[in-house]
């Protein structure tokens, strides 16, 4: 894992040296783009409109452009402004942890310490801990002044960037504010709902299924080449009939949801018991005592 940004927490007089690294990482499976009559491979090429040639990438610069005003701004523009030579994580304030909309979290940061002697990093870490407050940070990352929050995650500090204010939408859909009337009897059945599917979140449990599927076809065109079948290889896994549309019967919809949850779990209960009565007896045989071979010849 390589660190794409390397700096100081400052808060105050004290400052905290860490290094930043991505958190996350695309699972997507890889692919270009081909020519599909030959199977060449398609390059992309940056052509100046007005003169018809390819422009080499130093040759680029970028321009705002509102239809009226056209200016270009040169690398030597951008190197002038002030955030670029920002390298500290600046703390503005502490904040209730619950009141951060999760609306506003973008991308999330693992931060090292780096620090001969970390003893400021952990001291932030337990006191963000114990007062439950998570910190309001501004850092550059790749020229960006970017707004973020600063919080414990497990045994090391994390920045998860935040959208500014102006850049959440306002909305105001015409059915929210629908004056339609739920009944007492549609409240509690919609609870029950929820209750027959409430249990630990647990991400492990849960794939991305088109990720899957796509690289058993890409596993199944190489192994079988020319000859490769779409039908056979996803036969056993056809698509479930879509029971959508609209509800008619709300009420009913309800009742029909938590009967098929709860046969549903009374299902897997039933295989987990099953399970484990036949790890009982697989266990119990393993645990009978086999007879010396004295005793088979006393038999015999």
């Amino acid at each position: 894992m390589r660190a794409i940004w390397t700096g100081s927490i400052a808060f105050g007089l004290v400052n905290v040296p860490v290094k930043l690294y991505s958190a996350t990482e695309n699972h997507d499976v890889r692919m270009h783009q081909v020519h599909a009559k030959d199977g060449g491979r398609i390059r992309n090429q940056h052509r100046c409109e007005k003169c018809g040639k390819t422009v080499e990438y130093d040759d680029i610069e970028k321009a705002y452009d509102d239809g009226e005003h056209r200016v270009v701004l040169t690398d030597e523009d951008f190197e002038a402004l002030p955030a670029e030579d920002n390298d500290d994580i600046d703390v503005l304030q502490f904040v209730p942890s619950d009141e951060i909309d999760p609306i506003m979290l973008e991308k999330s940061y693992f931060l090292e310490p780096t620090s001969k002697t970390p003893k400021a990093y952990l001291l932030l870490r337990q006191t963000l801990e114990d007062t439950e407050r998570t910190a309001i940070v501004k850092l550059t990352l790749r020229t960006r002044t970017r707004l973020a929050v600063l919080r414990v995650c497990g045994k090391v500090l994390m920045i998860q960037t935040l959208r500014w204010a102006d850049e959440l939408r306002d909305v105001d859909f015409k059915g929210v504010n629908s004056k339609a009337k739920i009944s007492d009897k549609e409240l509690e059945m919609s609870k029950k709902l929820v209750e027959s599917y409430s249990e630990d979140f647990t991400p492990e449990e849960f794939s991305d299924d088109y990720q899957v599927e796509l690289r058993k076809l890409i596993d199944a065109k190489i192994e079988s080449g020319e000859s490769f079948d779409v039908e056979k290889t996803f036969a056993e896994d056809a698509a479930e009939e879509d029971s959508g549309g609209d509800v008619i019967d709300l009420m009913e919809a309800l009742r029909k949801s938590v009967d098929s949850s709860r046969s549903s779990k009374k299902g897997s209960s039933g295989k987990k018991s099953s399970a484990k009565a036949s790890t009982k007896k697989t266990s119990s045989k393993k645990s009978e005592p086999k007879k010396s071979s004295a005793a088979k010849k006393r038999t015999g």
